[in-house]
């Protein structure tokens, strides 16, 4: 078996030799010893085109940005559901079984779910503190009503 035989200089393309019996790009097959032809145009990748210029400094855009990540359960927001308990005491059921799914949601490795009742508690917090403005708004304005009513249908006495 006869050892091929390579090129002793890269750089010129007449002293090139290749191996017998492989195949190269134009489907030619060359014996040991013959020269590679030289003349020959070979397909440039298409993407890269000769002359094509490009710049040193290309403009990217932002990094995306990510949540910190989050090394304990989430926020309990039991002061909401204390005041769920004041404000308006029916919604005070639901924010008090949210609060008590938050920890073992997070044990369980439900990270989202323990998550969505930490918020859940709040907005039922803030939605009872809502009920209870609008309910005081409610009794101030038809007490003020009610008042204005009595005042209006008494006559003056006069007294003798």
């Amino acid at each position: 078996m006869t050892e091929p035989q390579y090129p002793t200089d890269p750089q010129d393309p007449k002293e090139q030799q290749y191996p017998a019996g492989q195949q190269y790009s134009a489907g030619q097959q060359y014996s040991a010893g013959q020269e590679y032809p030289t003349g020959q145009q070979y397909p440039t990748d298409p993407q890269y085109s000769a002359g094509q210029q490009y710049s040193a400094t290309q403009q990217y855009s932002a990094a995306p940005t990510y949540a910190a990540p989050q090394y304990g359960p989430p926020k309990s927001n039991a002061g909401w559901a204390v005041a769920s308990i004041l404000f308006f005491w029916p919604i005070a059921f639901a924010a008090f079984n949210h609060l008590h799914d938050i920890y073992p949601k997070w044990a369980m490795g439900d990270h989202q779910g323990a998550q969505y009742a930490s918020e859940r508690v709040k907005k039922l917090g803030q939605i009872s503190l809502l009920i209870a403005v609008i309910c005081w708004v409610l009794f101030i304005a038809f007490y003020v009503i009610f008042l204005v009513a009595i005042v209006s249908s008494v006559d003056s006495y006069t007294y003798n």
